[in-house]
């Protein structure tokens, strides 16, 4: 998994960025429950998920708060 640039980002339409958040939210669980019974081989991805995540989230409120 790779971190998410912010210009790549910014060129997404709402929709896309809410399916990606989707995406990723879903992926983070997953990593969650393989980290929690000790399958989970790069912890590394955990954080690069939570930083995709919060990327998105912030690049949402902005373009939110431009439509306002």
């Amino acid at each position: 998994m790779k971190p998410l640039k912010p210009d790549q980002l910014r060129r997404m339409t709402i929709q896309e960025l809410e399916q990606e958040l989707d995406k990723l939210h879903h992926e983070h669980y997953r990593l969650r429950v393989q980290q929690s019974i000790r399958q989970l081989k790069d912890t590394a991805a955990l954080r690069i998920i939570r930083r995709n995540i919060a990327r998105i989230q912030t690049i949402l409120n902005e373009k939110r708060r431009q439509n306002q």
